[in-house]
């Protein structure tokens, strides 16, 4: 049997090539995909919050989930936690928009720990952002999501990062 070798990045890591859907799923090569989020910007954390909702108000949860990463690896440790719960937010909801329910309400469950946590939950207040809202959309979604079992819409179901 022949392998096809492994896309590489231009540290020789591996990473797959292939054009990606609205929710991160890999199509075959030469499909039309969506862009793909740079890789490693550092952005100001109201940059961060205002491409992650454009992101998720367009339905594209799995490239917000990219955007909150960068933020954590850039950014300062004592925000690491913040970062964290929101990308696992937003994947939470990719999961659920992919029909894996299970996996989905677990991660918007844990990302809501997160945020509201001690640490997370001033510095979020500090940046606008609506940490009860956004717990409470979650928590909401993750009992929905494991009640129906059913592939949700993520542009429908995206959630407020701020308070308005």
């Amino acid at each position: 049997m022949s392998r096809t070798p492994r896309d590489r990045d231009q540290e020789g890591r591996a990473r797959s090539a292939r054009p990606r859907d609205g929710l991160g799923r890999p199509l075959p090569y030469g499909a039309e995909g969506v862009p793909r989020q740079p890789e490693g910007l550092t952005r100001a954390p109201a940059e961060t919050l205002a491409e992650a909702q454009r992101l998720l108000d367009a339905g594209m949860p799995f490239h917000a989930h990219e955007v909150f990463e960068d933020a954590w690896k850039t950014g300062p440790a004592e925000e690491r936690d913040l970062w964290q719960g929101l990308a696992q937010l937003a994947v939470g909801l990719t999961h659920a928009a992919r029909g894996n329910a299970p996996g989905g309400a677990r991660l918007l469950r844990r990302g809501a720990d997160r945020v509201t946590g001690p640490g997370p939950a001033p510095r979020a207040r500090a940046y606008g952002i609506d940490v009860d809202g956004l717990a409470r959309w979650a928590r909401a979604l993750a009992d929905r999501t494991d009640l129906a079992g059913q592939v949700i819409d993520a542009t429908a179901e995206a959630p407020r990062l701020r308070r308005e």
